[in-house]
């Protein structure tokens, strides 16, 4: 029979929330021999080029390159096929776009809980706004 998932993308902020969904995307990954993509956004600030900005964003990019290396490791010793990439721009767009580029089959994506009382508060949040949007089966962990 073949795996259902493949192809696995796991979007982190590098906030302690990023653990559960890093556990489940493991326990997917090792029933499907599933490929799984890390994948960190830095939020640009503007579309201009400014030297500081620039540097700052390279500084940015090296600690969550390292960060995500880190994460990979656990997936690299249960012989998963795992790779990383830091995006910069609009973290909804740059998800979306990359969900896109990699055909990826499933979304395992941090949340957070939805208050019972205010539930249109979360609405905003960027997990559901990504699962509105992308293609592939989400799930948002909390």
């Amino acid at each position: 029979m073949l795996a259902r998932f493949q192809h696995l993308l796991v979007p982190l902020d590098f906030t302690n929330k990023n653990q559960p969904a890093l556990e489940i995307a493991f326990e997917i990954a090792v029933q499907n021999q599933a490929r799984v993509t890390l994948l960190h956004v830095i939020e640009t600030l503007s579309e201009l080029e400014d030297r500081e900005l620039t540097a700052f964003y390279d500084r940015l990019a090296e600690r969550a390159n390292r960060e995500l290396e880190s994460f990979a490791q656990r997936f690299q010793e249960a012989k998963l096929p795992v790779d990383w990439k830091v995006r910069y721009g609009k973290r909804l767009t740059e998800i979306v776009d990359d969900i896109e580029e990699r055909a990826i089959d499933l979304l395992v994506m941090s949340s957070h809980k939805v208050s019972r009382e205010e539930p249109l508060k979360g609405l905003g949040s960027l997990s559901y706004q990504v699962s509105l949007l992308c293609e592939c089966p989400v799930l948002m962990v909390k």
